[in-house]
């Protein structure tokens, strides 16, 4: 695996849940790290706090990923206190758990604009400057959703599954730039995205229990440290969808 020392990575949504988890095993593996946060400072705070304590370098950066103007601010933020950016995690996303019947589109705009459009910004902002150094790496975390529907809802579903051809679309066209593109697709992470849904259940799982943030950062690690895996899917999910 390629040293990441020194590496600039930006983890959207980095101050809870998953995102949070990629962010500190990154820092833990001395890269500079950027995190993004929506309304949640003292999170994003308590993060950087977190990996400043192990000697790594962090800034909690705020950002409204469904508008451009906003991810143009958190990139500028980010080259000026890091530089440029190596590695990408397109983590930021909303569930919006709601019967099929009672979808708006409002609803589905929302969603598809917090999970699936701010990752192609994002990912569209920052690729030039990783194939013009012709070193990259961009992770978009996907869901099982995207193979099984999942238990959140269709716009939820398709958000997740556009993520993995937003992927695949990149991946072959940036593969001769030293720009690795790849997914993550995870299933019921124990995480406070999965309070208030009464579809959620253990049970769903074949190994018997929720999944751990760690254990989704732990590829994450493995995805930035590597550069000949690309346009691929990595499933974290316990063994419900198996592919």
């Amino acid at each position: 695996m390629e040293r990441l020392n020194g590496k600039v990575a930006l983890v959207t949504g980095g101050s809870k849940g998953i995102g949070r988890a990629i962010a500190l095993a990154y820092g833990a593996q001395g890269m500079k790290v950027a995190l993004t946060y929506m309304r949640d400072k003292a999170s994003a705070d308590k993060v950087v706090g977190m990996i400043e304590a192990l000697g790594g370098q962090a800034q909690a950066v705020q950002v409204d990923v469904s508008r451009e103007s906003s991810i143009a601010g958190m990139i500028e933020q980010t080259h000026a206190a890091f530089g440029q950016v190596d590695v990408v995690v397109n983590n930021a996303g909303i569930t919006l758990p709601k019967p099929w019947q009672d979808l708006t589109i409002d609803d589905w705009n929302n969603v598809i604009a917090t999970n699936l459009s701010s990752a192609f910004l994002v990912t569209k902002a920052l690729v030039p400057g990783m194939a013009a150094r012709q070193w990259g790496r961009v992770i978009m975390l996907s869901s099982v959703a995207a193979q099984l529907g999942g238990v959140v809802g269709p716009h939820y579903a398709a958000s997740k599954a556009g993520l993995i051809g937003l992927a695949h679309g990149y991946a072959s066209a940036l593969a001769k730039t030293g720009v690795t593109v790849n997914t993550i697709a995870p299933a019921l992470i124990d995480t406070g995205m999965l309070a208030g849904n009464p579809n959620v259940r253990k049970e769903l799982i074949p190994v018997g229990r929720f999944g751990k943030p760690n254990e989704v950062a732990d590829i994450a690690v493995l995805l930035a440290g590597n550069g000949y895996i690309t346009g691929q899917t990595f499933n974290a999910n316990g063994g419900w969808y198996m592919s």
